[in-house]
């Protein structure tokens, strides 16, 4: 599961640029203590969240750690089909 989500996140490119990412993605990772399991719920949680509001395309969902001298951020980028036109209740 782990493989698939750092795929997604990785995304294509170069091995040079993948491999750049994978440094970036694993010192925000361990700096900020997240475990794999919290990772997987937190993606499972926002596509939980997100779909209530849109229909949106699971298998393309990225999340990506941005990380700047003294923040860090979680981009969540996913594709949106449409929007609901009722609200799906939690």
């Amino acid at each position: 599961m782990l493989n698939g989500l750092l795929k997604r996140i990785l995304g294509k490119g170069g091995s040079k640029h993948v491999a750049k990412k994978r440094l970036q993605f694993a010192l925000i990772y361990d700096k900020l203590e997240v475990s794999d399991t919290m990772l997987e719920s937190l993606q499972r949680d926002i596509v939980e969240v997100i779909s209530r509001y849109f229909v949106i395309d699971q298998q393309e969902i990225k999340l990506e750690f941005q990380r700047d001298r003294d923040s860090s951020a979680l981009v969540v980028n996913t594709p949106i089909l449409s929007a609901r036109r009722t609200i799906t209740p939690a």
